[in-house]
């Protein structure tokens, strides 16, 4: 029987960062296990019999069970660990609070992923600046709209919704510290600057950077 959940991620994996925020924000102590993707040790017949898709991050309870994907885990650790929530308990709340997590989660990263960026630049020969613009493209398709319901919703406040953090401010703390490596102009979002800044004040977003990882380079 394992002491703790074992969390297998990597310190720049903006899905890892969602992952280390909300186990920070419910005070779960857990085993840092790091997989180094640009090295291949996601892809390892040891850690494909962990997760068989070969993606970060993976967690593993003290039951064995183990689960994939950043948002299914963290549906499943507010509901097993629910103080504090991340997802509001009414019904239309809760799907407008995943509605607007998905717009980051769902619209944007799976087009700016480790494996479509690789394939441009490897499989269709883009160079640095072609990878940059296509990755800005993404952020800004979906970051313009989310900036324009963020200024007119009067739910929201000092973060996505209300003045506690919801699970749409992890996926957008995630998708802002990621846009910083590719130098995403993001002059034209006052709201989403102003959460993120929020967000970067609160001890479990900020102990959840990149740069805070035992295995930061």
């Amino acid at each position: 029987m394992l002491d703790k959940p074992i969390l297998y991620n990597y310190f720049r994996s903006s899905t890892s960062v969602r992952v280390r925020i909300a186990l920070n924000l419910k005070g779960i102590d857990y085993e840092y296990k790091a997989l180094h993707l640009r090295k291949g040790e996601h892809q390892t017949k040891e850690y494909l019999k962990i997760n068989p898709y070969g993606l970060l991050p993976a967690i593993e309870f003290p039951s064995r069970m183990i689960l994939n994907q950043s948002l299914a885990i963290l549906e499943y650790l507010d509901e097993i660990y629910p103080t504090p929530s991340i997802i509001p308990v009414n019904a239309l709340e809760r799907a407008k609070v995943r509605s607007m997590a998905y717009g980051i989660a769902l619209e944007i990263h799976p087009l700016n992923n480790l494996h479509v960026l690789n394939y441009l630049k490897n499989d269709l020969a883009l160079d640095g600046l072609g990878v940059k613009n296509w990755f800005s493209k993404w952020v800004h398709k979906a970051f313009i709209p989310f900036e324009n319901v963020l200024q007119n919703d009067k739910e929201s406040g000092l973060y996505c919704f209300g003045d506690t953090p919801t699970i749409v401010d992890i996926c957008l703390f995630a998708q802002v510290v990621n846009n910083a490596r590719f130098e995403v102009d993001m002059t034209k979002y006052p709201k989403i600057n102003s959460i993120y800044q929020t967000c970067l004040s609160h001890d479990a977003f900020y102990k959840a950077l990149p740069k805070n990882q035992p295995d930061a380079e």
